[in-house]
């Protein structure tokens, strides 16, 4: 497949893709280097905004501007006065996690995961932020939160907790939010590297990218049988997300953490946003409703 360079970026931790379709605007973030990143494809012109600290997931707010998933907890950013304005911070108690990926489900309520900082220690959690700006705890002992995706139909919910290399598929109630019965649908072998964000398209298959495993997979979630693998050319692939004007251009973080010395001669545009023509329309990034 024609993998593109889009954004020679070098992001220490490229991650969250975010496809605006009204303004035909992509978002991502850098977490490490606490940057909220903007890229029009029509004009190719790149913009980012400095947080104070770590940025998870970014999503776009229907009321205009977007809401964002920091280490501090949840907020508002207004894109124009570049101004945060906070919502709730569930983890106040703890200090030493951060929020990593996160998006919003059907219904416009947004999802976004925690971790520890130090990648040892089982201290996420998964939450949900609901229209009305009340916050609940849907998964509990999450290592790192990563990949969050909805069935075409809206009856499944799917997660990843990356360090079990689990993809895990969840009953899912659109009006409610409520998930349950989790079953585990794909489980990555060691030598894939590591199950990280993920996305899928309107046939329902996954996409997920590898980290530590230079490319992106395609799966069928109701076999559990992958069905392709478009290598990118950067070890560690963070993330994808459908954009373009018919949803089938699909956009790639990657990260400049943790690649080796002989892999960034290799690999010098790690780091960077890649665009893949999939052959196959993606799902929307949905858009918070609060």
């Amino acid at each position: 497949m024609n993998v593109e360079l889009v954004i020679d970026s070098q992001s220490t931790l490229g991650e969250g893709p975010c496809w605006d379709h009204e303004r035909g605007i992509l978002y991502f973030v850098d977490i490490l280097e606490k940057k909220i990143i903007q890229f029009n494809p029509q004009t190719e012109k790149v913009q980012s905004i400095d947080v104070d600290n770590f940025v998870g997931a970014v999503a776009v707010r229907e009321k205009g501007g977007l809401v964002v998933a920091l280490q501090k907890g949840m907020y508002f950013l207004d894109w124009q006065k570049e101004e945060l304005t906070p919502i709730v911070d569930p983890e106040n108690h703890l200090p030493m996690n951060r929020f990593n990926d996160g998006k919003c489900d059907p219904a416009g309520r947004f999802w976004a995961g925690t971790m520890d900082l130090s990648e040892e220690n089982v201290t996420g959690s998964l939450y949900c932020l609901d229209e009305q700006l009340q916050i609940t705890e849907k998964i509990k002992e999450v290592g790192i939160s990563n990949g969050l995706a909805w069935s075409p139909d809206y009856s499944y919910m799917y997660f990843i907790d990356t360090p079990t290399g689990k993809v895990m598929r969840y009953n899912y109630e659109l009006s409610t939010g409520e998930i349950k019965q989790p079953e585990v649908i794909i489980q990555f072998q060691e030598d894939m590297g590591h199950p990280d964000g993920m996305t899928i398209d309107e046939e329902g298959m996954l996409w997920i990218a590898h980290f530590d495993g230079h490319g992106i997979s395609r799966w069928n979630p109701l076999t559990g049988n992958r069905l392709q693998f478009i290598p990118i050319p950067a070890a560690n692939v963070t993330s994808c997300t459908f954009g373009g004007n018919n949803l089938d251009e699909l956009y790639v973080t990657t990260a400049r953490k943790d690649t080796s010395e002989e892999d960034l001669l290799r690999y010098p545009h790690a780091g960077g946003v890649f665009k893949v023509k999939a052959g196959v329309r993606g799902s929307y990034s949905y858009s918070f409703k609060g």
